[in-house]
């Protein structure tokens, strides 16, 4: 069986031609970046150093053919041909986080505007889901396919796993959540998921200022890990850009201001709004919100930014934030909101 050496660290593990690299990693008990898993959202994109990998499906636009003959290539999909060595931007050891499949109960459907669902879901009484703040949970349905969301609770308020659900109009699972197909989705409905997953989470080690920065329910995430901060008394600055088309997309607005009244000397909330109409009677900051960042500071090379949401504000938020404000690509840390990639290769 293939050995893929792993850099940095030099870790060393066995992954057959038929799994992605990402798999077998996780297996050995190495995390390395990753989201969606299936070539969409490019947060595992790694360099060969030495051998041949097979791609499998993937986004073009995530992996250009520029750079896949430079040697990038995204470890959820890419396979070894033989042995190989590969760089990945960051390595870990998992530790004390197994991804369980359990069986979950919902207990509460909030819909707190039109188109967001707060869902919380109920583990059995004799288990509890370890995960990191940030990261998310895959809903497994009946057909076989799955469906993710990100906890937006922090670990220490597991009692409940929180989740922002909106709705996709012709979702399979969406329309089941807000009452739009059957079978209709409702409280006491027993459902199955598996996680923890994703590599969003903070990190620890650095001590600087943090820019969250979220588009719609991509807040979620960045909640728990706000919630996470504050519970554990970590006092590193927080500047929040929270984006919405509309005011009714920063559903939770009133939580983040309460979070900039309670914590002033750390915590700085800048909601942004793109497509206000005059009913809205907005009179806060408009156009897109990465862009809210870039008007706000000039420099970013200090800082570490968590960015959650549609891809095409990672996408810019990455790509300007690292070409025109010094931001460091290894202190720029994602969560996409991807859909599975086209069968593309």
């Amino acid at each position: 069986m293939p050995q893929v050496t792993l850099v940095p660290g030099n870790h060393v593990f066995e992954c057959s031609t038929e799994e992605p690299i990402l798999t077998a990693a996780l297996r050995a008990g190495f995390l390395i970046p990753y989201g969606c898993k299936n070539g969409a959202c490019g947060s595992c994109k790694g360099r060969i150093i030495d051998g041949h990998v097979a791609l499998g499906s993937y986004q073009t636009t995530t992996l250009p053919e520029l750079e896949r003959v430079q040697g990038k290539t995204l470890f959820c999909v890419a396979r070894p041909v033989g042995d190989v060595t590969v760089e990945a931007r960051d390595v870990r050891k998992t530790g004390d986080v197994v991804i369980k499949t359990l069986p979950c109960r919902v207990e509460h459907l909030d819909r707190v505007v039109a188109d967001v669902m707060i869902m919380r879901i109920k583990l059995p009484a004799t288990e509890r889901l370890q995960f990191q703040a940030g990261q998310y949970i895959e809903f497994l349905l009946k057909d076989g396919k799955r469906r993710s969301f990100s906890m937006a609770n922090a670990p220490h308020d597991d009692s409940l796993i929180e989740l922002h659900i909106r709705h996709t109009p012709g979702g399979l699972f969406t329309d089941r959540v807000f009452g739009m197909s059957e079978p209709i989705m409702k409280v006491r409905d027993i459902l199955r998921i598996e996680g923890p997953h994703g590599s969003f989470f903070l990190r620890d080690e650095s001590e600087k200022p943090i820019i969250m920065l979220a588009s719609g329910t991509g807040f979620a995430p960045i909640k728990a890990i706000i919630e996470h901060m504050f519970y554990t008394s970590n006092t590193r600055p927080i500047t929040l850009y929270w984006g919405g088309r509309r005011p009714t997309d920063l559903y939770l607005h009133h939580l983040a201001l309460a979070w900039a009244e309670k914590y002033p000397e750390q915590f700085k909330y800048v909601p942004v709004i793109s497509d206000a109409l005059p009913e809205d009677a907005w009179t806060g900051r408009t156009g897109f919100v990465h862009r809210a960042v870039m008007q706000d500071f000039a420099d970013l090379s200090a800082h570490q930014v968590y960015a959650c949401g549609a891809p095409i504000v990672i996408d810019s938020a990455r790509n300007d934030f690292t070409s025109q404000r010094g931001l460091p690509q290894s202190d720029f840390f994602a969560d996409s909101f991807t859909l599975a990639a086209a069968a593309e290769v």
